[in-house]
């Protein structure tokens, strides 16, 4: 057991007996192969796959990342196709699954594989760690599932699981955390089958040990869960608790000229990079939101328009914020397009906006638009 969750001195792992770990591995071994999900990437060694889907189950659900993982792969089979691709189309491509950086560090991955490598993905962990985009975890999970090596990896299942077998007391959110984590990981996994271990590790965390009501019967190493014999499962994993999200309250304009809509784009660095909006800003305490629309407008793009009518309030949430959008329809007056900040910007009829990548607060946005606009 490991105590004292407030320290800031991360506490040593405990050290597990070389029978008990034989006993965990083949425990979850022998439940893997009758009770593992048939997912597509588990089809394949082939690491470029393997790669793709691990970026995509990043903080997202398996149900979820399914469909997206089989039309990217249609579209962009393996990295030399994927690097001659247009970073639009690849954000396209991603639309919905969020967390962006992943994509456009992807395609950024892909074409230094192209270029240095032949398109050929590297099998050595420093290799592997250097590509944008990637970290610890993923690189153990494609190094340990195409190439057998003996990588331990560590995401959120996991770590319930060894909160669990072991009452880990530190918080699984707390960053510091993170080595006591990868100990235990690294202790029981099995070398031989490192790939298989890991997923059979993360399927049992998805399916069995779930954060609520976890399926304790149905386990195949409840035998040796401290949690469990101490009646305290409820318990376990230990989280620090995270202080309520802020919101931002933000005004943009859906401007009109003959026709066609003003679409602005992201500058790619920062949240939602190289996405596509409309144009606008924060609103202040206090500040009249229509207002702050025109001045935004004016500053942004360089554009006069006139504020005609409140189309709707978007609420979106993201990782860090959650968005509070005020649309405004407005009629372009004077002026020429002169970006401050944006990266490009378009004027579409209404039915083409659909065609460019777009984050989720827009597609709610475009919803709110009345039918004389479109």
């Amino acid at each position: 057991m490991v105590k004292n969750p407030h320290s800031s001195k991360v506490e040593q792992p405990p050290r597990i007996p070389p029978a008990k770990r034989t006993a965990i591995a083949r425990g979850l071994a022998a439940w893997y192969k009758k009770n593992q999900r048939d997912l597509p990437w588990r089809r394949t060694v082939d690491p470029y796959c393997i790669w793709i889907s691990e970026v995509m189950l990043q903080q997202t659900q398996v149900k979820t990342v399914q469909p997206y993982y089989q039309r990217f792969i249609d579209r962009f089979p393996d990295v030399s196709s994927l690097a001659r691709a247009d970073l639009q189309t690849v954000l396209k491509l991603w639309e919905g699954l969020g967390y962006y950086s992943r994509a456009r560090n992807l395609y950024k991955a892909a074409g230094i594989i192209a270029a240095d490598r032949a398109g050929r993905f590297p099998d050595s962990w420093d290799a592997v760690r250097r590509l944008p985009g990637i970290g610890d975890y993923i690189a153990s999970a494609v190094l340990s599932i195409a190439f057998g090596e003996p990588r331990a990896v560590v995401d959120g299942n996991v770590k319930r699981v060894m909160a669990r077998l072991f009452r880990v007391e530190r918080p699984v959110n707390l960053p510091a955390s993170h080595p006591l984590f990868q100990d235990l990981a690294n202790q029981l996994l099995d070398k031989r089958h490192p790939g298989d271990h890991n997923q059979a590790v993360m399927e049992l965390g998805a399916l069995v040990c779930t954060p609520r009501k976890p399926d304790c019967r149905r386990c195949p190493i409840s035998g040796h869960c401290s949690a469990l014999k101490r009646h305290a499962i409820k318990d376990y994993p230990k989280r620090i608790k995270r202080a309520p999200l802020p919101e931002r309250h933000v005004a943009v304009g859906a401007v009109k000229k003959k026709g066609r809509l003003l679409l602005i784009q992201r500058a790619e660095l920062g949240l939602l990079g190289g996405l596509w909006e409309f144009p606008g800003g924060s609103i202040g305490v206090d500040e009249d939101p229509r207002r702050v629309c025109k001045d935004q407008v004016k500053s942004s793009v360089n554009l006069d328009v006139s504020v005609q009518e409140h189309m709707a309030t978007v609420r979106h949430t993201y990782t860090h914020f959650k968005l509070r959008m005020e649309v405004y329809l407005c009629r372009w007056i004077s002026g020429r397009v002169y970006l401050r900040g944006p990266a490009d910007f378009k004027w579409l009829v209404p039915s083409r906006i659909i065609g460019l990548p777009l984050h989720g607060a827009m597609h709610k946005a475009l919803k709110g638009l009345t039918v004389e606009v479109i």
